[in-house]
């Protein structure tokens, strides 16, 4: 049941155009304003950013577009005088500005409450020490670090834990500060762009090559929780999670794995005392059951959009419920409108998101990723199997690529480099590999990239040379009546690879060009062409299990399609 004592709340928005909030918390904080709307609470938002869903007209009732800092903070609290405040909903910035006016004294001085996750608890996740105190009392393995508020203190921790190491600024912004160092000059280098991000820093051992899985884990203030959503990292740990491709569900956990990481995810938001919705971030050795947490988002994070998405459970809209009071079995599930909120999603498909960088416009920047986001944007494709999937995705990022193959060279220079330090274009290094010959043993060796998705990636490859050895069937089309040519494509073999490409994520246009259309038609030419095949031939999707299934479910029909794309 809700406070009825909340009666004006103020939501810190998504704030400025910039890597790591701007649009990235657009969506959280629409989401808990429509939450609030609905319960018929007055809402006071402050985001600079005039491009985003939550600032046009009718979503909150007072907008002020002011940055979302402190002092500017403060005096909208003092005109305004809300009863209460969100701060988990627009990102780093928003939770570093709350931490400080609850620091200052400016939420006790008016008044105000804290919804949701306490300050508290907010703080302990924030401050890398009190983390990792908090953490060790439940007998919970953290990285091997120390907190350092000094430059000299950084390179005593570094001697102490032994290279390489991993700096991370505490309150940063997408991992701003953060990199990995492998002697001492790197330290001193990366600590001193980390202190000016930061008053603490914390020194890690390295654990560079294992596995990074998230959790999203709810709780409501009757202590129960649920995982709404696992994901796992492509690449392995050392790449900002907002600079990797990222698989929902996990596809390379065990059974043991997976449920003992979600145990200690329940386990850890319990114990720091989260309300709404966090994100667990860990390391997991790949040759082992060993893990470390790397770190708890007391906040909707970027992750937690993506996991909105894919799974259908509008995790920002039942935080926002949470923190009014409401408790998990209270809230409808709104895309089911049956279930309560409290039953965890079930994903019979997967969900790749690809994160678009546009570092080529810009001279001078380094094109290798790291620790720290440069990403500017992502996108999310869904598809039966993880290799339909990636391959959608990939035609989504805005390259001019087709797929994982059949693409324009855009590879240069020496592979074995590109593939060893991970730049914007390694995926497509993989694919240049593969071509080549490159063994899935030599390319884990030198990408560190689990040899599951490695295999799938090989599996696009094998199709797409099965699908060159019918090269024959683009001149016969040129040259034969339609009737007689019919029966070339109603041969067996042939029927059941362009059901196998289809199936796996080819486009028509790549099947196209495998099959070497291009020499004899335009590119759009040559997909049409394969289409009206596809067409003929009856190789379709299955529209009719979509048609049955929104039948028997009318409020999900959307969400249905969605899923069977």
């Amino acid at each position: 049941m809700t406070d009825s004592s909340i009666k004006k709340v103020l939501l810190l928005g998504s704030g400025a155009l910039k890597i790591g909030q701007a649009g990235e918390f657009d969506y959280s904080g629409s989401q808990a304003l429509k939450a609030l709307k609905e319960e018929g609470i007055e809402t006071v938002l402050i985001n600079p950013n005039i491009a985003t869903v939550q600032t046009s007209e009718g979503i909150a009732d007072k907008v002020y577009f002011h940055p979302v800092q402190p002092d500017f903070v403060t005096r909208i609290i003092e005109k305004e005088r809300p009863d209460s405040i969100l701060l988990s909903f627009g990102g780093q910035t928003a939770l570093n500005c709350g931490v400080k006016l609850y620091q200052d004294g400016v939420l006790d001085k008016y008044g105000v409450n804290v919804l949701g996750t306490p300050i508290q608890a907010i703080i302990d996740t924030e401050d890398r020490e009190l983390f990792v105190r908090r953490l060790d009392e439940i007998n919970v393995k953290t990285i091997k670090s120390q907190a350092c508020s000094d430059i000299e203190s950084v390179r005593k921790a570094a001697d102490t834990l032994g290279y390489p190491v991993i700096l991370r600024a505490a309150y940063a912004l997408g991992g701003l500060g953060s990199g990995f160092c492998d002697n001492e000059k790197e330290l001193l280098k990366q600590a001193e762009e980390a202190f000016s991000f930061s008053p603490q820093v914390l020194v890690e051992k390295s654990l560079r090559g294992w596995k990074e899985i998230e959790y999203e884990v709810v709780r409501d203030r009757y202590d129960n929780c649920i995982t709404v959503c696992n994901m796992e990292n492509f690449d392995p740990l050392g790449i900002h999670t907002g600079e990797s491709i990222v698989v929902a569900p996990s596809q390379t956990l065990t059974n043991a794995e997976y449920h003992k990481l979600r145990a200690l995810a329940i386990k850890i938001i319990r114990h720091i005392g989260i309300i709404g919705e966090c994100n667990v971030q860990y390391a997991l050795d790949p040759n082992s059951e060993d893990y470390r947490v790397i770190e708890v988002n007391a906040r909707l994070s970027r992750s937690s959009a993506l996991a909105s998405k894919a799974t259908g459970y509008p995790l920002a809209f039942v935080a926002a419920k949470l923190g009014l009071g409401y408790g998990l079995f209270e809230l409808k599930n709104s895309v089911t409108k049956t279930t309560t909120a409290f039953f965890e999603p079930a994903l019979d498909y997967v969900v790749c998101k690809i994160p678009r960088w546009d570092l080529t416009k810009f001279h001078g920047v380094s094109h290798q990723l790291g620790s720290s986001m440069k990403s500017v944007g992502e996108v999310m494709a869904i598809g039966r199997t993880f290799e339909e999937a990636i391959q959608k995705g990939l035609r989504m990022i805005g390259q001019g690529m087709h797929g994982f193959v059949e693409n324009k060279e855009i590879v240069k220079g020496n592979l074995s480099e590109s593939l060893q330090h991970a730049t914007e274009n390694r995926i497509f290094a993989l694919a240049d590999a593969m071509q080549l010959g490159y063994s899935i043993e030599q390319l884990h060796r030198l990408t560190q990239i689990d040899r599951w998705f490695l295999y799938k990636l090989k599996h696009i490859i094998e199709i797409d040379h099965k699908l060159r050895t019918f090269n024959h069937i683009a001149t016969l089309s040129t040259f034969m009546e339609p009737s007689e040519f019919m029966e070339y494509l109603e041969a067996p073999e042939f029927l059941e690879l362009l059901r196998e490409a289809k199936i796996y994520g080819f486009s028509d246009f790549q099947i196209a060009r495998a099959l070497g259309l291009e020499a004899y038609m335009t590119m759009e030419a040559a997909g049409l062409k394969v289409r009206q095949w596809r067409k003929d031939l009856g190789i379709l999707p299955k529209v009719n299990q979509i048609d049955t299934l929104a039948a028997e479910y009318p409020a999900a029909t959307n969400y249905l399609y969605l899923s069977y794309l």
